[in-house]
């Protein structure tokens, strides 16, 4: 029996809304990955209800990784998200010193649809670059991939020569690949579009617009892409795979008129997560 991969997962976990650690721990653990949560946050509901009760778990993530250092542990993979506050910011940085050989992975949640998170200070996003600065993957949708880059968020289609020149842009600030989700590149289409610096190659893959966006769907790409990444696969194959499942969660969701808020209803779909599997429908970007 192969012992499963370890990844220590530093994200937010919300009582009602599925997005974070309640998206993150079952597609990570049906991907036969060990999850070892270390929450940023608690919340009663996710920030896109409005109105919720939140308590900041800021000294907790210092004192597990203290813990984890003596009972001598060892991760595959340190991967972030939602942060609290900015401080947080230091205490992910020395869980990515104290495990140097595990893959960084980056999520640097800030916001959505042209608009941060009511949460995210200008002084967390602003050092959110620290983060992808150290990072092996960072996986931004296109808002925060604008915030990282200092520009405006594009109220048009994007183009190829336009999203080249923002993958580049963020890789050289530090991660050797990048993927940006939720890009409108036209025809009805929503894309995911990826780079990696070792290879100089450039991927796309993506699915039919759905005119919705539910909470959890980027904790949901970006898990599916870090499993697959820890499986073996290449930058291309893990897109599609984590595209190829996320779409077709978010077309079932939607076919049942369920508020956004509620995120993806996955758990009917979380046996097929392996079935996604190299498939072959990404193409050059």
């Amino acid at each position: 029996m192969t012992v499963p991969k370890k990844v220590a997962a530093i994200h937010d976990i919300s009582g009602v809304g599925r997005c974070s650690l309640t998206v993150i721990i079952p597609v990570l653990s049906a991907m036969g990955i060990q999850v070892c949560p270390v929450p940023t946050a608690v919340l009663s509901a996710h920030t896109g209800y409005g109105e919720f009760v939140m308590k900041d778990l800021t000294d907790y993530i210092p004192a597990a990784l203290a813990h984890y250092k003596k009972l001598g542990l060892g991760f595959d993979c340190i991967y972030t998200g939602f942060l609290a506050s900015s401080e947080q910011i230091d205490h992910c940085l020395e869980f990515f010193e104290g495990f140097p050989e595990a893959l960084k992975v980056v999520d640097p949640v800030m916001g959505d649809n042209g608009i941060s998170y009511q949460t995210y200070t200008r002084e967390l996003c602003e050092r959110m670059s620290e983060l992808a600065a150290v990072a092996d993957i960072i996986t931004p949708n296109l808002t925060e991939a604008a915030i990282l880059l200092g520009e405006r968020f594009p109220e048009k289609d994007a183009d190829a020569e336009m999203m080249r020149d923002w993958l580049v842009r963020l890789s050289e600030k530090g991660p050797r690949m990048v993927v940006i989700t939720s890009v409108r590149m036209g025809q009805g289409s929503i894309c995911t579009v990826g780079y990696d610096r070792e290879t100089g190659r450039f991927w796309k893959t993506g699915g039919e617009y759905v005119p919705i966006s539910y909470s959890g769907s980027g904790d949901m790409f970006a898990s599916l892409l870090t499993g697959s990444i820890l499986e073996g696969d290449s930058l291309p194959v893990a897109m599609d795979r984590a595209c190829s499942f996320t779409q077709s969660t978010i077309r079932s969701t939607f076919s049942l008129g369920t508020e956004w808020t509620d995120g993806i209803m996955f758990e009917p779909e979380l046996y097929r997560v392996n079935q996604y599997s190299r498939l072959g429908g990404y193409t050059e970007l």
